[in-house]
């Protein structure tokens, strides 16, 4: 994984928005690194896995993207993947393509819409604290290249959301192939899950 000192402009040009736009709370701000930054880097436990069956360059949307997580800290880390940030707030579009600008990233493209209107297929779909795994699934997975994965970024109620979507990832053909658990750099227990999630047609 990147280290922090590798992200020290994006933190800089970052926090500069927040102060106008508010992406995330003034309390977050102290842990911007450990509980977004870091968190939003997890997918290299997904790489590691399963990231040697694609040739680049691989096309990643992250839906509901906010403030900008996962998808700034992914175009970052990861100059070879074409990343798409999502979400249907102009105001939080706007300042990822401020933040875009500012650091001159090539590789990072925003759009300002909501999931069910996109017609683009993707190989890669990522989504953080955006909706129960229910509900996101319904958005991502129609959205999937044929072997392509889907990667919700969850927390506590894991194993519950799982038990929830089946009627979703059964309606599209899907499952669940792997729950990736890491810890969040932070001095209380923060365990966190990659849910992957893959078409099986």
């Amino acid at each position: 994984m990147k280290n922090r000192e590798f992200f020290n402009e994006y933190i800089k040009v970052f926090l500069n928005q927040n102060s106008k736009l508010n992406l995330i709370s003034k309390n977050d701000e102290k842990f911007l690194w450990e509980k977004h930054i870091f968190d939003s880097l997890s997918i290299e436990y997904f790489f590691k896995n399963y990231g040697t069956s694609y040739t680049s360059p691989l096309k990643l949307l992250d839906i509901g993207t906010g403030g900008g997580f996962p998808s700034v800290p992914i175009a970052l880390a990861y100059s070879d993947i074409e990343v798409y940030a999502l979400d249907s707030i102009r105001k939080k579009i706007n300042a990822i393509e401020n933040i875009k600008q500012e650091l001159n990233i090539k590789n990072l493209h925003t759009i300002c819409n909501r999931a069910e209107n996109l017609k683009e297929k993707f190989d890669i779909i990522t989504s953080r604290a955006v909706a129960p795994l229910k509900i996101i699934t319904e958005y991502a997975l129609p959205l999937l290249n044929k072997d392509g994965y889907f990667i919700a970024y969850k927390s506590l109620r894991t194993e519950e959301e799982i038990k929830d979507a089946q009627k979703s990832l059964k309606k599209y053909n899907a499952k669940v192939i792997d729950i990736i658990r890491y810890d969040l750099p932070l001095e209380e227990n923060h365990t966190r899950n990659l849910v992957v999630i893959k078409s099986i047609s």
